[in-house]
């Protein structure tokens, strides 16, 4: 859906990506000419240009200097435009998500959740260790912790049937508000098993801490994603930056 005053290269770049997300274009297929895209989308060429830039800085068409844009293989990107859960997100770029839960446990939270979630050492909380599939393959270890009044609510659901943040939601919890940071790290000893992948992988990391509207922590999540099935996405114009900024390895970035 165009945003009110949103510019026209973002909305036609918006409708392109959807073309390729759904199928509709393939991996190899030829992208319009720019001349069939100015009347598809009643733009000018700079706007066309524009658009095609933001498809190809992204990865998602080949191309250039002469050579007719064609689509890539497809990298599945994650936009902090909007706050999706791991579903969610899925099934907006044309994928079946899944999940395996491995662990749900009430515990004490040692110093790193507790710091976190805002909590004293010791408080008990509850943790869940999730693998995350894209089509059925491995994409994503989630290791989160959830504050008491959260996390007491999982013991009701079914952590394998989907999103555990729908669900919550449904059940009154706040998840308004998240801060990120993302770097990469190597694949510890349970990441390589879980993903299926050699030790000292490089994996794409999201720490994340989620909050409610008033600030009280609910979550506290460190996932881990094989970065050649999904990475993130950040789109701002020099009207409207996002608040994203480069920040020492512990600090999180507000989206």
């Amino acid at each position: 859906m165009q945003k009110k005053n949103q510019p026209k290269h973002q909305v036609l770049a918006a409708d392109l990506r959807e073309r390729i997300a759904c199928g509709q274009w393939l991996e190899g297929d030829p992208i319009p000419s720019e001349t069939e895209l100015c009347a598809l989308a009643n733009a000018s060429r700079g706007t066309v240009r524009h658009a095609l830039a933001t498809l190809r800085s992204e990865g998602l068409i080949a191309g250039g200097q002469g050579k007719p844009p064609v689509v890539a293989h497809a990298v599945r990107s994650q936009s902090f435009s909007t706050f999706m859960s791991f579903t969610e997100w899925a099934h907006s770029v044309g994928r079946v998500p899944g999940q395996r839960t491995l662990e749900l446990a009430r515990r004490p939270a040692g110093d790193e959740a507790a710091g976190q979630l805002g909590l004293a050492p010791g408080t008990m909380i509850v943790q869940v260790l999730r693998l995350r599939l894209l089509d059925g393959t491995p994409a994503m270890i989630e290791r989160t912790s959830f504050a008491p009044d959260a996390g007491r609510l999982l013991f009701d659901f079914d952590t394998d049937s989907g999103s555990i943040f729908n669900y919550l939601r449904g059940q009154g919890v706040d998840l308004s508000r998240g801060k990120h940071i993302i770097d990469a790290v190597a694949a510890d000893g349970e990441d390589s098993r879980l993903l299926e992948v050699p030790a000292g992988t490089p994996l794409l990391r999201e720490r994340r801490i989620t909050s409610s509207g008033s600030g009280e922590v609910k979550e506290y999540s460190d996932d881990r994603y094989l970065p050649h099935l999904a990475n993130f996405t950040i789109e701002n114009t020099s009207e409207e930056r996002a608040a994203f900024t480069r920040a020492p390895s512990m600090a999180f970035q507000s989206y």
